[in-house]
């Protein structure tokens, strides 16, 4: 069940590319929050707009994560070093890289059960060597 671009469990990623994202069996057109709370539509687009107004939804449930992988996109990206301050100050530890690395570190630590959260940037093109495509 999906509503107003929310799915209300946390689950793994099964593909990306094409500018989304399939979950739970589903397709998502754009950028992703994946939280406690579900999968979340997320506006941002690219590494320049993410900030704490765009984050809010990780600091409202900081005390259900310890780490945040940021996808920036197809690129490694700045990020900046106060913004992660921020989210250290609410004990969660921010790791900002290519989707394709969150993506796949964020499937790994959800199944052994961790407390993790992702933000990750919709790209057009999964990474060659990743086998991960749409």
């Amino acid at each position: 069940m999906q509503r107003d671009g929310h799915y209300p469990y946390q689950s793994s990623i099964e593909a990306y590319g094409n500018g989304g994202f399939r979950f739970a069996g589903m397709s998502h057109k754009g950028s992703l929050l994946c939280l406690p709370s579900g999968m979340h539509a997320w506006k941002t687009r690219e590494a320049a707009q993410i900030s704490l107004r765009t984050l809010s939804p990780v600091l409202e449930q900081s005390a259900n994560i310890d780490v945040l992988l940021v996808g920036l996109g197809q690129d490694i990206a700045f990020f900046s070093p106060e913004l992660r301050q921020s989210l250290r100050a609410q004990s969660i530890i921010a790791e900002a890289v290519t989707t394709a690395s969150a993506v796949s570190t964020y499937n790994i630590m959800l199944s052994e059960g961790r407390a993790v959260a992702a933000a990750l940037i919709a790209v057009e093109r999964a990474k060659p060597d990743t086998g991960r495509s749409r």
